[in-house]
């Protein structure tokens, strides 16, 4: 694992997560005898891309894909020559069409990080084939130091599925726009997250806000 670039984090470098944290979860992915997927210059690529500040929708995922060649850093997002796409990017491309009536041509959702959206997963690392295999190694404290983070002004929250809706529990209702359905995934999106309209309601949401929509389909 490469020695952290607290200089690339900007603002985030701040939270305790990378004092108190972030050390022993180091060690512990430099003595994992499977590949580590993201790459572990991708690692922190969604704090890296998008300040707090400029923060105004957070889409949580859960972990990266464990396929080698897809995780990139940024939830739900693949590297551009993915095919076929992952089956959860593919779902909310459906609900993407069904909502707005157009979906992106490209798994690379990194043109939606630059209008302001953090698409950040509770856990930052996988071992190749073995999806959660992370899960206990302590990266939900960085999850909640970060919603912590953002709870200064008001922001949108796609919350997708029971891991993202229990990281996110504090987060206030009343202040924030927090859309909370099943997880795209094929086993749960026909309970919910098909028909939920998440992208057209966070636009106009944000519009009420005095802010810009997001362009969810083109760079």
């Amino acid at each position: 694992m490469n020695p952290l670039n607290r200089s690339a984090l900007g603002d985030w470098a701040s939270l305790p997560f990378f004092t108190e944290d972030w050390p022993g979860i180091a060690q512990n992915l430099a003595s994992e005898p499977r590949e580590v997927l993201p790459p572990a210059s991708q690692v922190f690529a969604a704090l890296e891309h998008l300040q707090p500040d400029a923060v105004d929708v957070v889409i949580l995922g859960q972990d990266p894909y464990p396929t080698p060649g897809h995780a990139h850093g940024y939830a739900f997002s693949a590297e551009p020559d993915v095919r076929p796409l992952p089956r959860s990017l593919s779902n909310i491309f459906k609900e993407l069409q069904d909502d707005i009536g157009v979906s992106p041509q490209s798994p690379d959702l990194r043109f939606w990080a630059d209008q302001g959206v953090l698409l950040l997963n509770a856990v930052l690392t996988v071992p190749a084939g073995d999806a959660n295999g992370h899960a206990k190694l302590g990266w939900q404290k960085l999850t909640a130091q970060v919603l912590t983070r953002l709870s200064d002004r008001p922001r949108a929250y796609l919350l997708w599925g029971a891991h993202a809706q229990k990281a996110a529990a504090a987060v206030d209702p009343v202040q924030n726009l927090k859309i909370e359905t099943p997880h795209p995934s094929p086993l749960s999106a026909r309970r919910g997250f098909f028909g939920s309209r998440p992208f057209s309601r966070v636009n106009d949401w944000l519009q009420r806000q005095g802010k810009p929509g997001i362009h969810w389909i083109n760079p």
